[in-house]
């Protein structure tokens, strides 16, 4: 794979989380009912996905949350691994800015240890916003039904203690020990793409979790949070592996690359 070819791997991400982004923002606007909505964005965004993908990288596996699972993927050497909608919770209540758009690539190397995510993008679409894999943020979407245009998904610190951002619903076992050993605080919010964007953009220090999740949950938050310099790991310190057999991956660390010894260690000593 040549290097325009990455490139145009990475903007190929950027506008697929952009375009379905836009469209789960309008979507949120057209006033379906709250019951309705996540279903209905879950199904709309993934088809946008997979149509667009079927067009431009046809002969590219895919991995969706939404799609029944070919397991031909994991002798595949691209496959695209997406979420069209991450916190389809708080998508559908309406007023949440805290949902994302995932969109990675995971390619084989000649030696497995080297086969890696090549592309991802994380739209922020209520914000307006997607991260990729440089320092930039796009616009992505009009602001809609509770977006807030160039805002953030956490109010501005309160002081200068390192913000550590968890599952309100299911906060790992660990938690208190990792804020105690940083001398942190613990921040929920929505979904994971939403909190590793916070932990990316600078509102917040680090994102742990432990409840259970699945290789398209963090496939492309990983992705952009690894290129821009910061840590993502499984919480025994082991890397995060993609386009395996079982598509469980139930847990994540990631965060500023001077937190990531003492969070481990926390973690550790609990047992």
């Amino acid at each position: 794979m040549t290097a325009s070819s990455r490139s145009s791997d990475q903007q190929l991400a950027v506008d697929l989380a952009a375009d379905a982004g836009r469209l789960l923002v309008e979507l949120r606007s057209s006033g379906p009912t709250k019951r309705a909505l996540g279903d209905l964005g879950d199904r709309r965004a993934n088809s946008l996905l997979l149509d667009r993908l079927a067009a431009e990288r046809p002969g590219d596996a895919v991995l969706s949350e939404e799609s029944s699972d070919d397991l031909a993927r994991v002798d595949a050497d691209r496959v695209w691994i997406i979420d069209p909608v991450d916190g389809t919770r708080e998508y559908g209540l309406g007023d949440r800015p805290d949902w994302a758009v995932h969109v990675a690539l995971w390619e084989r190397s000649g030696d497995p240890a080297r086969s890696r995510l090549t592309a991802a993008a994380v739209s922020l679409p209520a914000l307006g916003v997607v991260l990729g894999i440089d320092d930039d943020e796009v616009y992505a979407a009009p602001v809609g039904n509770g977006g807030v245009d160039g805002g953030g998904l956490l109010p501005p610190r309160p002081g200068s203690r390192p913000r550590i951002v968890l599952s309100a619903s299911r906060p790992p076992a660990f938690a208190e020990a990792v804020a105690q050993a940083v001398g942190g605080d613990l921040v929920p919010l929505g979904s994971a793409g939403a909190k590793v964007a916070a932990v990316v953009r600078g509102e917040a220090d680090a994102y742990i979790h432990a409840g259970g999740q699945y290789q398209w949950d963090s496939a492309a938050p990983a992705g952009v949070a690894l290129a821009r310099g910061f840590v993502a790991l499984r919480v025994d310190g082991s890397p995060l592996e993609y386009n395996v057999a079982e598509t469980y991956l139930p847990d994540l660390v990631v965060c500023r690359a001077d937190l990531a010894e003492a969070i481990l260690g926390a973690i550790a000593s609990t047992g």
